[in-house]
């Protein structure tokens, strides 16, 4: 299906709004999601009173100090923690449906229209008339700024649709690691095989680019933070920025990995004075997550195509990966 540039791009638009809420969804939950994945398997592998059947028992001596199960207290701590688990609601992507956090509102269907709700409601509940957070419509306005963007360079084709699934899966991660320091790992896998696949297919980077893109970029960031431990003693970074550079390198080709660290540094200035600005870093010591750079740096490389980096930052590419 083909169709006039302009066309295309209301379209995309539309279709952007649509899959803007939805992300406001995954934003807010896949993290939620984790912690209670995290303490569930916490709570299970505290819970045998003996090791396991084939486990060899040297294994638990280490681990709990000369001990072959857990402490008692640890023990009775898991077994509390695991029945808590049990009391809780399922938590899913698409259950339970959409509430207002402060006063349990469910939301109808005509209260959660893109960016149109949240106008008529002007911003705020429609039952306890809480705000509702300015990020929400502005997730789903980004987005369908880039689905646009993406109708209207390629028009409404398969190669417009998985660059459209390449921002989506970005801003999620944006936004997720500046709310919880978190790269969720199936955000990330799916970002780097998506790529991976679409390049064995001819439509991005040749596939041998796109595999040493990938390669060169989670090695990249592994040595930085290497470096940075043994330097200073500290972690400058977590592994899931590794995984996220590598999904770059897969979609971009190992031509653009120094120009993805160039444009992150971009993205790190302009993000770290607007966070100033607004009080976010008011203390030195608060950590600042390097996923959202990359995660700006993928989607300004987006914004301004190859051709067009290549010419603003030509020193950027000193070689050709084929």
């Amino acid at each position: 299906m083909t169709g006039p540039d302009w066309l295309s791009a209301g379209i995309g638009v539309l279709l952007g709004l649509l899959i803007g809420s939805f992300l406001n969804v995954v934003i807010l939950r896949l993290p939620a999601m984790m912690y209670r994945d995290w303490l569930r398997e916490a709570a299970d592998n505290l819970l045998p009173a003996e090791p396991a059947q084939g486990i060899d028992t040297s294994l638990w001596d280490l681990v709990f100090d000369g001990r072959r199960a857990p402490p008692a207290h640890l023990h009775a701590s898991a077994k509390e923690a695991a029945e808590a688990m049990q009391t809780l609601k399922p938590l899913g992507i698409a259950r339970p449906r959409s509430r207002c956090g402060q006063c349990g509102h469910g939301i109808r269907w005509f209260e959660n229209l893109p960016v149109v709700s949240y106008i008529a409601l002007r911003g705020r509940c429609s039952a306890c008339k809480a705000p509702i957070g300015w990020r929400y419509p502005s997730v789903e306005l980004v987005t369908a700024a880039f689905f646009g963007l993406c109708a209207w360079r390629w028009g409404l084709t398969p190669l417009a649709l998985v660059w459209a699934a390449f921002a989506a899966l970005l801003i999620c991660q944006f936004v997720i690691d500046i709310d919880t320091q978190l790269l969720p790992d199936s955000l990330n896998y799916l970002l780097l095989w998506l790529g991976l696949i679409v390049a064995a297919l001819g439509w991005t980077v040749p596939l041998s680019s796109a595999v040493w893109g990938a390669a060169g970029g989670y090695l990249v960031l592994w040595t930085f933070y290497h470096l940075y431990r043994l330097l200073t003693g500290k972690e400058g970074m977590g592994f899931g920025d590794f995984k996220l550079m590598a999904a770059l390198g897969a979609w971009l080709g190992a031509d653009y990995l120094l120009a993805i660290l160039l444009m992150s540094s971009v993205v790190g200035a302009i993000l770290g004075s607007v966070m100033l600005l607004v009080g976010r870093l008011a203390h030195k010591d608060i950590p600042i997550a390097f996923g959202p750079y990359l995660a700006g740096a993928g989607l300004l490389c987006l914004v301004v195509g190859p051709q067009e980096l290549r010419a603003m930052v030509p020193f950027a590419f000193p070689l050709t990966v084929r």
